[in-house]
């Protein structure tokens, strides 16, 4: 499965991130994103209220429960050993985090599912590596734009880089072209606002966006 998953996200390439989304609206999103080509799906922990933990975990079972492997869903904001073995027991694919922790990434690839840590810097990118990560979530890319990309991908050529922060319909195509093999997509695409007044076809007419966006500059 961990193949299926890494060749999946070179494929798709789309990572929809979804934080705070109360687990009452997981589906109905899920199906908006799934409707525009949207194969991954990111449910975060929000560490500053690890009572909401239950329905994050909750949300991944529900979406690993309606769609199996038609969505592939994954944990993000993953800090900890024991918040890998949740979301894994919950359903994740794969774990991601904001920061490059060995024991996460380690404890990740025990557990058979797909690492990416967060780095920024050339020396986290490279720990990142070394400790298994399967991929290397540069982060915040938009904050430092493609060319950061470029500049640390030139020694790096080794690592699969995916970006994420400040991702939308305006600069992931350019993001691909300076060499990122994948996008992670939060609020850009996930618009609250949208959610609440149930107006899922704009999310999967800007999800279709996105992806033909991505494909043509792939």
């Amino acid at each position: 499965m961990r193949n299926k998953v890494i060749g999946k996200i070179l494929e798709d390439k789309i990572i929809a991130i979804v934080r705070g989304t109360d687990e009452d609206l997981i589906l109905p999103l899920a199906e908006a994103l799934v409707a525009g080509g949207i194969t991954l799906m990111e449910i975060t922990f929000n560490q500053a209220k690890p009572e909401s933990f239950k329905a994050t975990l909750g949300g991944i079972t529900r979406l690993r429960e309606r769609f199996g492997e038609r969505l592939l869903v994954g944990a993000g904001t993953v800090l900890s050993e024991a918040q890998v073995d949740m979301a894994g027991d919950a359903g994740a694919f794969y774990i991601v985090s904001p920061n490059t922790n060995p024991l996460v990434i380690r404890r990740t690839r025990d557990a058979g599912l797909v690492s990416l840590p967060g780095a920024l810097s050339p020396s986290e990118c490279i720990s990142a590596h070394e400790a298994g990560a399967d991929f290397v979530k540069l982060f915040p890319a938009a904050d430092l734009g493609t060319a950061y990309l470029k500049a640390i991908r030139a020694p790096l050529s080794h690592i699969k880089f995916l970006a994420v922060g400040g991702i939308n319909e305006t600069n992931a195509a350019a993001f691909i072209g300076a060499g990122a093999l994948g996008l992670g997509i939060g609020g850009n695409l996930v618009n609250k606002d949208w959610m609440a007044s149930c107006q899922w076809d704009r999310i999967t007419n800007l999800a279709r966006q996105l992806v033909e966006a991505v494909k043509e500059r792939a």
